[in-house]
């Protein structure tokens, strides 16, 4: 999975209106590439807003999300690849990593890692 950070408002407000529609065309055409290449399952922006839970059973509820701008998550792109490798190559293509975007390639698991017991069974 691809996760594209920084993605804030603040990385974006620089541009003028035709420099946002060319990298807007830069962005459908990598994906749409890698569409029609049979490497990416989905993936889609993620709004600016939204809201961050927190708490040992949840009780407090902010709108966010309020982390650095660096850490905002614009995105993700779920594909479908070989390797870590692979999916590092195309996150080097990424068309947002000149306006300092950062792309965290990250491999996803069936069960999470953390909740496997010793024998490395999911927990039941």
């Amino acid at each position: 999975m691809l996760l594209f950070r920084n993605a804030g408002e603040e990385s974006h407000r620089h541009l003028t209106a035709e420099e946002r529609v060319a990298l807007a065309k830069k962005w459908n055409d990598w994906y749409d590439g890698l569409a029609a290449a049979g490497k990416v399952q989905h993936g889609r922006p993620l709004e600016l807003g939204g809201r961050v839970v927190s708490g040992a059973r949840g009780e407090r509820i902010t709108d966010g999300p309020f982390a650095e701008a660096k850490e905002v998550v614009g995105g993700y792109i779920f594909l479908t690849v070989r390797d870590l490798d692979e999916a590092t190559a195309i996150a080097q293509q990424c068309p947002g990593l000149p306006l300092g975007l950062i792309v965290e390639v990250r491999p996803v698991a069936d069960v999470s890692p953390v909740l496997k017991d010793v024998t490395g069974r999911p927990p039941r």
